[in-house]
């Protein structure tokens, strides 16, 4: 499924201008400058802890800045490099200031400024619809040692930490909508995602052509559409009164890591939903840190609230092996008695999806006999070649407006060719094509830097050496 983007570069700057002003009030102007560099920087680095860095990040960065003037695009793609080499957060140096002067005059601006960054952090991580567990964990990172900053100074007043697992999504709806969090508008007032119109559901043919864009997986991408067939007759044969025989919609998903599985997951929850089986399509992803607890009781617990939010949708459960890998007293078995449950009770709007390597998940389903007998739909995920994994590697360049040279063209065929080849346990298919892309963005971004003058084909052109690993 296409990353979906709350709103327009523009109305972003004047959501960073209404935020930043309750602080000036406080704080003063004098401290624009300094500010929006350093707001610049935190989302720089906040998006790193994600998928990588794109042209749409820029774009947003670019409207970071309260009186100034936008910064050129690739003065912006130049802080990548940084970004990457260092990914710990550091307070500002006018932040220490602010809080030793609240502490001398009992004034709060520096708590203003730690609520105004957390709901600028906030909104920047979920531009995309989508908020990573490290995106989360940074933004409570930033907020901890602000915080102890405050405390240290003598800056009174009740905070409550924020979980940083309170802040991740899985892409099934906007961040804003799953936990209403405001954002000042264009004109001051608080808005929330949440009061907008309801999203329309997935489109069918839209996301086939999703499918059939996708490189390789021709046997899975085949089976995904006998399935999505036969469903599809199911439904007409019980709108014509017709009797249709029990079917298991759950799925188990074999095959490495970065082949694909959770882009698969996400496009037959979309499928199921625009035909009519579930009633909203979401994809709720989750492994064994998000269903098991540590104590007793918690897990069917924490299970039950992960299922009740992939209701009407699917639960996909990577290296879903590991839930019954730690023995006869891990809590790991409670959660699959958990699932099990669900998927019973909610046999007509859950759909589970269980993930993880070809070997251990065959050893998973063998580990309590009602798994084996709830999912009898089987898809295999095989390593993506050479030629698949360059053909995955261009397309995230025509996507972010990069182009390969010829001699780069030649470089990166052989490269990802002897990827393939040399491949071992850990070899991570997409997943190694995207490091080698984010890779090449800081090597092009540090080249074209040193540049005097450098212009619009000098910014897209990808040559050999920033794909060279140094």
């Amino acid at each position: 499924m296409p990353t979906t983007w709350n709103r327009s570069p523009e109305e972003f700057h004047k959501i960073y201008v209404a935020n930043t002003d309750a602080f000036y009030r406080l704080g003063g102007y004098a401290l624009a400058e300094e500010l929006d560099r350093f707001m610049t920087g935190c989302a720089m680095q906040l998006w790193s802890h994600a998928s990588g860095i794109t042209e749409k990040h820029v774009e947003l960065a670019n409207q970071l800045y309260s009186k100034n003037q936008a910064q050129p695009k690739w003065m912006l793609w130049s802080l990548t490099s940084a970004v990457c080499k260092g990914d710990e957060f550091m307070p500002p140096v006018f932040f220490w200031n602010l809080a030793e002067s609240d502490a001398k005059r009992g004034s709060q601006t520096s708590r203003t400024f730690v609520r105004m960054l957390t709901n600028l952090l906030l909104y920047l991580a979920a531009v995309d619809d989508e908020v990573t567990y490290n995106e989360a964990q940074f933004i409570t990172e930033c907020t901890d040692k602000l915080n102890a900053i405050c405390d240290t100074n003598g800056v009174s007043k009740s905070r409550e930490a924020l979980n940083p697992l309170d802040f991740v999504t899985s892409g099934e709806q906007a961040f804003t909508d799953k936990h209403r969090v405001q954002v000042q508008g264009a004109g001051g007032e608080a808005e929330t995602k949440a009061e907008a119109e309801a999203a329309p559901k997935p489109d069918f043919d839209e996301l086939m052509e999703q499918l059939n864009d996708l490189v390789g997986l021709d046997e899975v991408k085949k089976d995904v559409k006998n399935l999505v067939n036969l469903v599809k007759v199911r439904k007409l044969r019980e709108e014509n009164g017709l009797p249709v025989p029990p079917m298991s919609l759950h799925m188990v998903f074999m095959g490495n890591p970065g082949t694909g599985k959770t882009t698969i997951a996400r496009l037959v929850s979309g499928l199921y939903a625009a035909i009519g089986v579930l009633s909203k399509g979401q994809l709720v992803e989750v492994d064994r840190s998000g269903l098991v607890a540590g104590y007793v009781g918690q897990t069917a617990l924490k299970t039950q609230e992960a299922i009740k939010s992939a209701l009407g949708g699917v639960l996909f459960i990577d290296e879903a092996y590991s839930l019954s890998s730690g023995g006869e007293n891990d809590f790991g078995r409670e959660a699959i008695e958990t699932i099990l449950k669900a998927m019973e009770d909610h046999r007509d709007d859950l759909i589970v999806i269980v993930a993880g390597y070809t070997e251990p998940m065959q050893g998973f389903l063998d580990s309590n006999p009602g798994l084996e007998s709830r999912f009898n739909k089987y898809f295999h995920f095989p390593d993506y070649n050479g030629e698949q994994l360059m053909a995955i590697f261009r397309s995230q360049c025509s996507k972010n407006s990069y182009t390969l040279s010829e001699e780069a063209e030649k470089y990166a065929l052989d490269m990802f060719a002897k990827m393939y080849e040399e491949r071992d346990d850990n070899f991570g298919n997409g997943r190694d094509v995207r490091n080698c892309f984010e890779d090449m963005i800081v090597r092009q971004s540090n080249r074209v830097a040193a540049m005097e003058n450098p212009g619009k084909e000098d910014l897209m052109t990808v040559l050999p050496e920033d794909l060279k690993e140094e």
